[in-house]
């Protein structure tokens, strides 16, 4: 039997796959969404290239997007038919938390994660999405909406800004996490607005 050296193997994908263009941010950002993580990998190839080709980001966003969003799919179909008992066990009583956190704002809950950048978690939410059941068109369409949003930024921000723009994303550290809980903390105030109260039912009033 053949072992396989993941880290050698990382390495090979790392320094072939960005080499390849659209099709090799593809495969980067399915990989790395799947199975095997490539932190920063699928990000920096994309502004890096962006970079190069201004012209062309929109295309390189959408193929890191399309690419992320198959990944997540693998994962969300795996989580989906036997994730249940392993992440109650690992995660004990969070799980209840979460579970009705997810069944309350199923499209916020998958949208927040995918947006999120680096370095948030983001294969975790992906696994309980699937685990308790987010319906499938909603965790497409958050997914897909959310990656975009920052693919397509960070394509932006590569086209404009070249290699100062990929320092300043290696070196972030807490900003992702203040941004998360700034878009949370927003969403959760706009749905408490009265604007978007459900109405009252007549044995409410």
């Amino acid at each position: 039997m053949i072992a396989v050296d993941w880290t050698q193997f990382k390495l090979w994908l790392k320094s072939t796959l960005p080499a390849l263009g659209g099709p090799g941010l593809l495969l980067s950002a399915f990989i790395d969404s799947s199975f095997v993580p490539l932190p920063l990998v699928t990000d920096l190839a994309l502004m890096a290239l962006s970079s190069r080709h201004p012209m062309r980001m929109p295309y390189y966003a959408g193929m890191a997007s399309l690419g992320s969003l198959a990944g997540c799919i693998s994962i969300y179909y795996l989580a989906r038919k036997g994730g249940l008992a392993y992440y109650r066990r690992t995660q004990g009583h969070r799980s209840d938390r979460l579970r009705r956190l997810i069944e309350e704002h199923p499209l916020a809950c998958v949208f927040f994660p995918a947006v999120a950048p680096f370095p948030l978690p983001f294969k975790p939410f992906v696994i309980a999405q699937g685990v308790f059941q987010v319906p499938f068109v909603t965790f497409v369409v958050g997914t897909l909406i959310g990656r975009g949003c920052r693919f397509f930024l960070e394509g932006f921000l590569g086209a404009r800004y070249g290699t100062a723009a990929k320092q300043v994303f290696v070196n972030l550290r807490l900003e992702p996490v203040a941004l998360l809980l700034g878009l949370i903390t927003l969403f959760l105030l706009i749905r408490r607005a009265p604007f978007f109260s459900r109405r009252r039912s007549p044995q409410e009033e």
